[in-house]
This record gives C-alpha cells, structure tokens and sequence, in this order.
C-alpha cells in the first residue's frame, strides 16, 4: 500500500470518528485527504475499492498492534488481548471510543462492510481461543464468542460522553480480573 493510500484511509477513519460513518463518502473523503474527488478515485475508483481498502488497512493495523501486545513468550494472553481492546488512546483515532461503534453501525447497513469486518472478527476469535488454548484452556467458540462480545461492547456503555463513562476504570479492572480467575493469572 502507497503512503498516499494509507494517508487517504486515516482520513476516512478520522471523518468515521468525527461525524460518524454517515459523514464518509467519496466527496467527503477527497476534501479531507486534500484533493479533487477524480484525484481519489485514481486510488480509489469506487466506493466497494475504498470500503475494501478501509477494511484491509483496519484489519492490518488490528494485527500489527495487537502484536506488540506478546510478552516474553512470543504469544498473547488472553489478558494482553483484552488489555488490548479495554485500553483506550486518546491521541489516536483508531483506538477511539468513537471510532468502533461508528464501524459496528456501518456494518449493518454496508453489507460489503459486514462481509469484510467477519474475516476480521473470525481472525479476533481465532486469537482469542488460541490465547486460551495457551493458558491450558479449552474453550468452545461460544465462550470466545462471549468474551469477544464483552471486549468489543464495553466502550458502548463507558466511552467517553456515555451515561456510565465514570465506570470505566472500575468496568476494566472487573473485566480483567474475570479473565485472570477463569484464563489464568497474567504473565
């Protein structure tokens, strides 16, 4: 991937955090990456290149991130993948609380979206259950399923600006102390 590319494809996730996935279009996506729209489509030609893009880049950066997560092992913990998704950083728009419920809410009306983002998912589960199959766990896929939902929904209800944001802290460590007495104290 070009740097013009990735530089296009940050712009579309912060338009996607700042004015929700409403805001992105291609029209949208060309002013805020600075250039006319026939410029963007030399990258981009169509809407399915760009939503292609956007997902590839997010599973990508997903994958590289959560690397840098592995302890002294070379392998995650299930505790490093949840320390992963519960950690917020408020200098980058890709962690954003703001960011993943605007990609959820596109997927249900993206159906390219949606089918993008399963892959994504299905490599998430898959980490998840290797991660517990590494703490000596057997786990089935509905109960990586259900950790999995209770990692990706918490920033819903304690974002910031949500009614419960207060709670944060204390939801976290909560959560992180279900996963050391079920998975295993962290490494």
């Amino acid at each position: 991937m070009t740097d013009r590319k990735r530089e296009i494809l940050q712009a579309a996730l912060e338009l996607i955090a700042d004015e929700g996935y409403g805001g992105l279009s291609m029209r949208a996506l060309a002013r805020a990456s600075g250039m006319k729209l026939g410029a963007l489509q030399y990258h981009f030609r169509t809407w399915e290149d760009m939503l292609c893009g956007l997902v590839n880049f997010i599973a990508v950066e997903f994958r590289q991130r959560l690397q840098t997560k592995k302890g002294a092992t070379g392998s995650l913990s299930v505790r490093d993948i949840a320390e992963f998704m519960l950690d917020e950083s408020e200098e980058d728009d890709w962690l954003s609380d703001k960011l993943w419920p605007q990609l959820w809410a596109m997927q249900q009306v993206e159906p390219l979206v949606s089918d993008l983002l399963e892959d994504v998912y299905a490599e998430y589960l898959a980490m998840l259950q290797q991660a517990m199959a590494n703490n000596g766990y057997q786990a089935s896929q509905a109960e990586a399923l259900c950790l999995m939902s209770l990692l990706e929904s918490e920033s819903l209800f304690t974002g910031k600006g949500r009614r419960w944001a207060q709670e944060r802290g204390a939801m976290r460590e909560l959560i992180l102390n279900l996963i050391d007495q079920r998975y295993g104290e962290p490494r």
